[in-house]
């Protein structure tokens, strides 16, 4: 939440609709549901939140719903909410969003601890002018089986309304149900701004009360004074959190109609992923995705690696790794945004070269000592998986390698996994597998074309 832009005749500090009201009319206009009602067997959860906080207060228990029926979760959150105090005198917008990004992981711990969190850092108070950024980004993310939260599209904050109304665009795309959670109509309406809407309740078990409590309170820099100085006041005081404390959640439920068919995500999908964020995926500065670069790179028998073709480069940030040990490399990636900053990374190095394309229907030509395929097979059809893999042993030295490595938890919008991916290497003919590592978040594979020989062997210690 944010005190950004409020609509006119609406002021977050006043007390706004008592919850005695809505506590008597909720009961006779929404129906009540089971979390299976809404999360049926083989879907995954995506909740839009525009800041850091909305998720919590007002779907919290719905994440924490999915996690108890061990559905995946995805949250996107549009915004790092720096706008919360524009006054305050301790805090710059910059800090205010290092805070609220620390705040939200935190919060999602508390509810779904395996949730992938997307951070878009889109400008707080400026959705309705980067909607297209936001299509994008939530596109990538949305596909088959989804189920999709997001603000409710007239809920009176005008970051709300634009995150809804893109995120309604992009689930009748999808063909997926939608649930739109209302966060100031509480504060501002009444029954009669629901009337005709198709509203829900989700029911909520005890525990998943206390997770969604225990998530609000991640979110400090809202529910207590950042200082005892003016413009440092609490954004959300309890007459405001009260109405989070429900043991229900509301949700203005929309149903894909009959014969809808999910849209694929476009080239733009991933680039838009890429242009709002510097490191969207944490390459640099998550510890899981450092170590699981380290262990990648331990599991390669050879010292040197020769000729090297690395499908879905990203930023180029494994690349660095492997021209090091490599005399020429090349990088591809689909996302003309990520081979730009490929380029740049690696920018100096005679022997790299960095190219989009469109793997597995574009492919270089030549032969290399070593391919590699990182988290990058489940965006695949399985089709496309399968062409990949062939072109990838076609393009294999005498005595080459394959390596994988992928995620092994739930991909979410995409018709394959981690494990089905290196399921299907693994298959494949005249490969034998030299390296197997296999640990609860991730999967390294290395298969060679020939005899291949230990580093043991290779050093005569063995």
């Amino acid at each position: 939440m944010t005190s950004a832009a409020p609509p006119p005749g609406f002021d977050p500090h006043a007390p706004g609709t008592p919850e005695t009201h809505w506590a008597l009319a909720l009961e006779g206009i929404a129906d009540p549901v089971e979390a299976l009602d809404l999360l049926p067997s083989g879907s995954h959860l995506v909740v839009l939140s525009a800041h850091p906080d909305d998720e919590s207060l007002a779907a919290g228990g719905l994440l924490a719903a999915a996690a108890a029926l061990g559905r995946p979760a995805t949250l996107v959150v549009a915004t790092s909410g720096e706008g919360s105090h524009p006054r305050s005198p301790s805090h710059t917008p910059q800090r205010l969003a290092r805070i609220r990004e620390q705040e939200v992981a935190a919060a999602l711990r508390e509810v779904h601890p395996e949730a992938w969190l997307v951070l878009l850092r889109l400008p707080d108070g400026g959705l309705s002018e980067h909607q297209e950024a936001l299509d994008a980004a939530l596109s990538a993310v949305v596909g088959p089986g989804t189920v999709l939260a997001a603000p409710w599209r007239r809920d009176g904050h005008t970051d709300h309304e634009a995150a809804g109304a893109v995120a309604a665009r992009v689930a009748s795309a999808a063909g997926a149900p939608l649930l739109e959670y209302p966060v100031w109509l509480w504060h501002w309406g009444t029954t009669a701004d629901l009337a005709g809407e198709p509203v829900v309740r989700l029911v909520l078990g005890a525990d998943e009360q206390q997770r969604r409590a225990a998530a609000q309170r991640s979110h400090r820099s809202q529910t207590a004074a950042l200082s005892d100085r003016p413009g440092d006041e609490v954004l959300l005081p309890e007459h405001v959190v009260e109405r989070f404390t429900r043991p229900y959640e509301v949700f203005v439920r929309t149903l894909p109609e009959a014969g809808e068919a999910p849209a694929a995500a476009s080239d733009a999908a991933f680039d838009a992923m890429f242009e709002t964020s510097e490191d969207p995926w944490g390459f640099e500065t998550s510890w899981y995705e450092r170590r699981k670069r380290a262990v990648t790179m331990a599991a390669l028998p050879r010292q040197q690696l020769g000729r090297v073709l690395e499908v879905g480069c990203s930023t180029g940030v494994l690349a660095a790794e492997l021209a090091d040990r490599a005399t020429s490399l090349l990088a591809t990636d689909l996302s003309a945004e990520a081979v730009r900053r490929a380029r740049t990374r690696l920018e100096g190095r005679s022997s790299v070269e960095v190219e989009r394309m469109r793997a597995p229907q574009q492919w270089p030509a030549g032969t290399f000592d070593l391919v590699v395929l990182s988290e990058v097979g489940y965006f695949w059809r399985p089709e496309e998986l399968d062409e990949a893999l062939s072109r990838s042993v076609r393009s294999l030295a005498d005595d080459g390698l394959l390596l994988l490595c992928h995620w092994r938890h739930p991909v979410q919008g995409w018709p394959l996994d981690g494990d089905a991916v290196h399921s299907a290497a693994v298959a494949l003919p005249g490969l034998q597998v030299v390296v197997s590592h296999v640990e609860e978040d991730f999967r390294v594979d290395v298969l060679a074309a020939g005899p291949s020989r230990s580093p043991a062997h290779l050093e005569g210690l063995a």
